[in-house]
């Protein structure tokens, strides 16, 4: 956006606002005023000097003071829901956004607000988007909702069961995948691509097997930046492994099939790898009796590393890993059992055993009636780990313990998600779900 040397005056709704070019050159190239100045578009100021915008001036005021100071300031007389829908309409919803929450930070998170759904328990997943909203699998239903947590029409699957969802990020960001079981005797489930602002079906993922269209079940989901969208998969026929797709176009580019005596087609939890270019797989108890995870190179369709506790005692914390994540700047793979305990694999060595840090031992015999399994998720240097009605926070080289994020209703967290500087925590015994961010810097 070309800088200009005068002043700016603008007429909104019947009001006169004075501003600079230096200030509005603050919004960014996307925004309406970078448009304004483009010279390809060659607006003219009328004959009083002022550029005419027929939208709320309250709102204006409000944003332009955004731009000026940094700060927002909301007066009571202004809605907010007016106030989101006037910064969609100038491109400033971004700098709404990080004047609202600040640059995440797990150890200083607070709870914004919990949200109670419409129907109890039943809750399978709860995914970030990176725009700071959300969506939450419940059932054969999967509510949306947007970063200023307003609900939007739900997506009813009419199949057996979501599985898990997945937003396909910044490029798209109203793109929603989802996977689901299959139904039987229909020829249903598999994955779709849905518009999560409307709830159109814009296409499926379909599975090829010796050149034939077949049924399965999608289960973990994964986005690599390449654009190419990871699923675990079961087939009627042999249609067991990983499938890769185009996540623009839908297409079918690859399949890793499960080899024999391992499980893939189950896996809980797919990760990719940027930099070795792998994809970890991860089945986990109670899926199956026996947990599996490894690493897969698609390039050469070999499996690169592998670890599974089936031949570990019967007695062991080894048989008892509840989920998994790759830590690539650490050359490891951090797991956690049911007890919270935290356990660490080198990727250097195939197969090495698991070094454990107890933490938690007094969860030992007190656990609830109905506990969740923990989860894991690494954000910017910082590991999280759920446990019942808490999520703790480890950071450092040795991992320590720093902080834990706690509410006092809504029962265990049975998942958990981070993205668009927000942490998101969908609770097992009732419908709801609790929102954690990071208060904005102070501006001195």
């Amino acid at each position: 956006m070309a800088i200009q040397k005068d002043r700016v005056r603008f007429n909104v709704g019947g009001k006169i606002f004075e501003t600079t070019a230096t200030t509005l050159a603050i919004a960014g190239r996307d925004s309406y005023f970078a448009a304004m100045f483009d010279d390809n578009w060659d607006l003219q100021p009328n004959p009083a000097g002022e550029y005419f915008i027929d939208r709320n001036p309250d709102c204006f005021a409000i944003l332009l003071d955004l731009l000026r100071t940094g700060e927002l300031y909301v007066p009571p007389n202004v809605p907010e829901r007016l106030l989101y829908r006037e910064a969609l309409f100038y491109g400033l919803a971004d700098h709404v956004r990080s004047a609202k929450w600040g640059r995440f930070d797990g150890n200083r998170l607070h709870l914004l607000k919990s949200i109670t759904g419409r129907a109890p328990g039943d809750g399978t997943a709860i995914r970030a988007s990176s725009e700071g909203g959300c969506c939450v699998a419940h059932g054969s239903m999967v509510h949306i909702y947007d970063w200023m947590l307003e609900e939007h029409p739900p997506i009813n699957l009419d199949y057996q069961r979501v599985n898990d969802a997945g937003w396909v990020g910044p490029v798209d960001p109203n793109g929603l995948v989802i996977s689901t079981c299959e139904r039987l005797g229909r020829g249903q489930g598999g994955m779709g691509l849905f518009n999560s602002t409307t709830g159109e079906l814009r296409y499926k993922f379909s599975v090829t097997h010796e050149n034939v269209v077949k049924s399965y079940t999608a289960g973990a989901l994964c986005f690599n930046d390449g654009y190419n969208l990871f699923s675990s998969c079961k087939g009627r026929s042999n249609e067991y492994g990983i499938g890769v797709w185009d996540q623009n176009t839908g297409q079918q580019v690859d399949f890793f099939y499960e080899p024999p005596g391992w499980s893939l087609g189950d896996a809980d939890k797919l990760q990719w790898l940027n930099g070795s270019n792998c994809l970890l797989v991860a089945t986990l108890f109670p899926r199956k009796d026996n947990c599996y995870i490894s690493l897969l190179d698609f390039r050469s369709k070999s499996m690169v590393w592998s670890w599974s506790d089936m031949w570990s005692p019967a007695n062991s914390d080894d048989r008892r890993v509840r989920d998994a994540i790759a830590m690539e700047e650490n050359g490891s793979i951090c797991v956690v059992n049911e007890f919270e305990d935290l356990g660490f694999m080198d990727l250097r060595r195939d197969s090495g055993s698991v070094r454990w840090s107890s933490r938690s031992r007094i969860m030992k015999g007190k656990m609830p009636d109905e506990p969740c399994y923990p989860k894991l998720a690494l954000h910017e240097g910082q590991l999280f780990s759920s446990m019942n009605d808490c999520i703790s926070v480890f950071c450092g080289s040795d991992w320590v313990l720093t902080s834990r994020l706690k509410r006092s209703f809504g029962g265990s967290i049975c998942d958990f998600s981070i993205g668009g500087d927000r942490l998101f925590a969908l609770h097992s015994e009732e419908n709801v779900f609790d929102v954690w961010e990071t208060p904005p810097p102070s501006i001195v």
